[in-house]
């Protein structure tokens, strides 16, 4: 479903499998790459072990240019963003959250058309070397992001899909990078 509502939003999508993105052989060209949630949840994905293989593949594609979005690991690990090229805590709470911005970002158009009274999240992020762009009424921070390189890493807590606005501006580009 979520290949679709790319495609729908105008992008090309590839849905590469954890054998492909951990093996030193397979190469892509992408804009942006996309980590689903419950990516570090063995009962749901074997992602999580790709991704740690992939770390320094993500690393370059980002510094190159390539945008990365990360949802929630979805279960407690303190290890699940520990393949990021910064830092990144993950506490696993399911439920809705109200969320307000923190800054003016093109990215927070990634909650564009929910209720912000009430978005369903996964979890929150307590330490991060990022900037926080969206935090709940208590102040978790729910939307973290960096620059890296050319590139951006964005990490949600949102268990909702993106909004296609969102996706249009981030999985459209004028240029895709090796990964």
């Amino acid at each position: 479903m979520f290949a679709r509502l790319i495609e729908d939003c105008g992008a090309c999508c590839e849905a590469v499998n954890p054998y492909m993105l951990a093996s030193p052989f397979w190469r892509g060209r992408f804009v942006s790459v996309i980590v689903p949630t419950g990516f570090a949840n063995p009962a749901y994905s074997n992602l999580l072990p790709a991704l740690k293989a992939a770390e320094e593949r993500i690393r370059r594609f980002v510094e190159s240019g390539g945008r990365l979005l990360v949802f929630g690991a979805g279960c407690a690990r303190e290890d699940a963003y520990d393949w990021l090229p910064f830092p990144v805590t993950y506490s696993f709470a399911y439920g809705p959250r109200a969320v307000r911005y923190t800054c003016e970002s093109e990215y927070t158009s990634l909650f564009d058309g929910y209720d912000l009274a009430a978005v369903e999240c996964d979890g929150s992020f307590p330490a991060h070397g990022g900037e926080t762009l969206a935090v709940s009424a208590s102040g978790e921070a729910l939307l973290v992001g960096k620059a890296v390189g050319d590139g951006v890493v964005l990490v949600s807590s949102i268990h909702e899909y993106p909004s296609r606005e969102f996706l249009k501006r981030f999985s459209c580009g004028d240029r895709e990078t090796l990964f």
